[in-house]
């Protein structure tokens, strides 16, 4: 479910940015930085580079388990 929320223009600003860059949508771009901040929140003891890895496996495609013959 999509709702409409008011963002500061200087949010949107930095997010139109860095989603150019990352080649993301500015709604898809803010998404993840609020994902960074969640599991920022929920485990402060992980460094940024493991909960970008986290994201990053999180998106990754399902292959399936290996087969031996």
């Amino acid at each position: 479910m999509a709702i409409t929320v008011k963002l500061s223009e200087n949010l949107v600003e930095q997010a139109k940015a860095h989603a150019l860059i990352q080649h993301r949508s500015v709604p898809k771009q803010i998404e993840y930085w609020s994902q960074i901040g969640k599991i920022a929140e929920e485990n402060p003891d992980l460094p940024f580079s493991m909960i970008r890895d986290i994201l990053v496996a999180d998106q990754e495609a399902v292959v399936g388990e290996y087969v031996f013959s």
